[in-house]
């Protein structure tokens, strides 16, 4: 099955489907070592991890699918992939969808906001018309019906710019053209959550960011409420900073860090024992 059809059996099975946040190969193989069914890659994890910068779309189309190639091929769980505003025009939308779909991603998300875009959870966002918004999904509705095997997510910053009523109705527009999954960016609270889910059809996403706009609920409620797929796009960094942060006052301080994972562990997570065995196969006596 190509990753976009695991992800589509996924989609029909009952129950909400968690996805953590990935930003580099490690983080996504330990998603998959975890039990996960699926894996996110985020714009803001990946411009923080690759480039160290903000997520106001600095990052490049580029770089975010060269990225994206490395985690896809790391593991074998789907992958959704965060494609931003498409990188230009409705062509280069279309080719965003194509280079993403090559490098292994099963879903891509593009938004509605104003070029260059900047994180959801952050100030300063502006999104397009409504007219505008419709055409850029469009070319990505085309490029997956035109071969490209992947599913296509349509996220609307409109609830922030324009108000709910407005991002609901682009959402159900959304549905009307195509899209696969639909995602409503940052609702204040469970009322515009609920709202949210019972004015739009079809498998929708919900994102929670520790310390968001959102209030983070636990999976069961999401489902309760309406989602089919919640990420945490953020988690696994926040926890590794904090993790790296007190390792690194430990060595400035004289001493050994704690809690530090085995060497072994390591090693097995990146393949090792894998790459022995298949040395084997070439070695000469």
């Amino acid at each position: 099955m190509s990753p976009a059809a695991r992800l589509r059996a996924l989609l029909a099975e009952p129950g909400i489907i968690i996805m953590p946040g990935c930003f580099d190969a490690m983080s996504a193989r330990l998603i998959e070592r975890a039990g996960f069914p699926a894996a996110f890659m985020g714009g803001f994890a990946v411009s923080a991890a690759r480039i160290g910068m903000p997520d106001t779309g600095l990052i490049s189309y580029a770089e975010m699918v060269d990225q994206g190639r490395d985690i896809c091929h790391a593991v074998a769980i789907p992958v959704i992939g965060d494609g931003d505003t498409g990188y230009g025009n409705p062509l280069n939308v279309q080719r965003t969808v194509r280079g993403y779909a090559d490098a292994g991603f099963a879903c891509i998300m593009i938004e509605d906001q104003v070029a260059p875009k900047r994180c959801g959870h952050t100030r300063g966002k502006q999104t397009v018309d409504r007219e505008q918004a419709f055409a850029r999904i469009q070319p990505a509705i085309d490029a997956r019906n035109g071969g490209a095997e992947i599913l296509i997510m349509a996220r609307t910053d409109a609830n922030a710019t324009e108000g709910l009523d407005e991002a609901i109705i682009r959402a159900r527009t959304f549905v009307e053209m195509g899209v696969d999954i639909t995602f409503l960016e940052a609702p204040r609270d469970e009322d515009e959550m609920r709202a949210y889910c019972e004015g739009v059809p079809g498998p929708k996403m919900a994102n929670m960011v520790e310390q968001g706009d959102t209030p983070v609920l636990p999976s069961e409620r999401l489902a309760a409420i309406g989602y089919k797929i919640v990420i945490y796009p953020i988690t696994l960094m926040l926890a590794g900073m904090r993790a790296m942060e007190d390792a690194l006052s430990a060595i400035k301080a004289g001493r050994s860090p704690e809690g530090l994972a085995e060497f072994a562990h390591l090693r097995e997570i990146v393949g090792f024992p894998q790459y022995y065995e298949a040395e084997k196969k070439y070695a000469v006596d």
